[in-house]
């Protein structure tokens, strides 16, 4: 879904050698790229963790 939206930082050295690092890893264009992907994978996971683990198991046993 695009946007219009947009934002400025500032990124150290030390950062800008790890969004390259994951702009390599992913394949990734752009500093950019590698910056919302950071991004998007900490709010997933922040998700996750708010949302607490969820598993399926298969159900065992016969009719009752």
């Amino acid at each position: 879904m695009p946007h219009d939206k947009s934002v400025s930082f500032e990124v150290s050295p030390s950062m800008e050698r790890v969004l390259e690092g994951v702009r390599q890893q992913q394949g990734l264009d752009t500093l950019d790229q590698a910056a919302e992907y950071l991004t998007r994978h900490r709010i997933r996971n922040a998700a996750r963790n708010t949302a607490g683990p969820r598993a399926l198991y298969p159900v065992k046993g016969g009719k009752r």
